[in-house]
């Protein structure tokens, strides 16, 4: 009777696992595909862009940023295959428009040499929204794409590592920079947030769920670099400011 009762409720969660997903054939889940996949094309590839301008600010790491961006554009094209296996044709306009203001931030850091800048919008605010999405994503992903996006975020903490690793051996130098940085650009997640959340719900992806994520991931990070508890708690103050 045990065994009979636990092999009812492995049944029962597959299930509820099975049904749980959203219906990957429908007109409505395509629709919102289409611009969650250009999302994260479009991510991936200004990525790897970054990464080569990091490699000019940081010459000295120059090789490993290089390699890290060759990753970036390695998961672009994976991306790329999981919208072409569901027949959905991603809008890039519209995440390029998505990207927009955190992208010129990037630019504009990069012009002036601000490589803390540089460093906590690709390394730290776009790697922890990425590791926290692809996370909630893979539970509900199809099976092509599961599969590849378990690969990509592998991977993403190693860009993530690196900048954390980077900012705390500057952390006395980089702080005020760091600070600054996080209040100009960390509110940009949110909103970038807020826009795809309908989107997001389609897919079956919760935006509560996708945010506190994120902030889980970004406070762990700003742990690691080296920034007390209250110091924490102040620039995560800046999402919801």
């Amino acid at each position: 009777m045990q065994a009979f009762a636990s092999n009812n409720l492995t049944v029962e969660k597959e299930e509820l696992s099975s049904n749980s997903l959203p219906d990957f054939t429908s007109e409505s889940y395509k629709d919102a595909y289409s611009r969650i996949n250009a999302v994260v094309i479009e991510g991936e590839q200004e990525a790897y862009s970054n990464f080569l301008d990091l490699a000019k600010l940081i010459p000295e790491h120059a090789d490993e940023l290089v390699r890290l961006g060759k990753m970036e554009k390695k998961h672009m094209n994976g991306f790329c295959a999981c919208g072409r296996n569901l027949a959905v044709k991603p809008d890039m306009p519209f995440a390029k428009t998505f990207f927009s203001k955190l992208h010129n931030n990037f630019l504009e850091a990069f012009k002036v040499g601000d490589t803390t800048t540089c460093l906590l919008i690709q390394c730290i605010l776009i790697e922890s929204f990425a590791i926290s999405a692809y996370h909630v994503y893979i539970r509900v992903a199809d099976p092509f794409a599961k599969r590849i996006t378990e690969g990509v975020v592998q991977d993403e903490y190693l860009h993530l590592n690196y900048g954390q690793e980077w900012l705390k051996a500057n952390l006395e130098t980089v702080k005020k920079d760091l600070m600054r940085a996080n209040k100009e650009n960390l509110p940009l997640i949110k909103s970038m947030l807020d826009e795809v959340s309908n989107d997001a719900e389609v897919l079956h992806m919760d935006k509560e769920e996708l945010m506190e994520e994120f902030m889980i991931a970004y406070q762990d990070s700003l742990l690691e670099i080296g920034l007390d508890n209250r110091e924490i708690a102040r620039m995560a103050l800046a999402a919801v400011i």
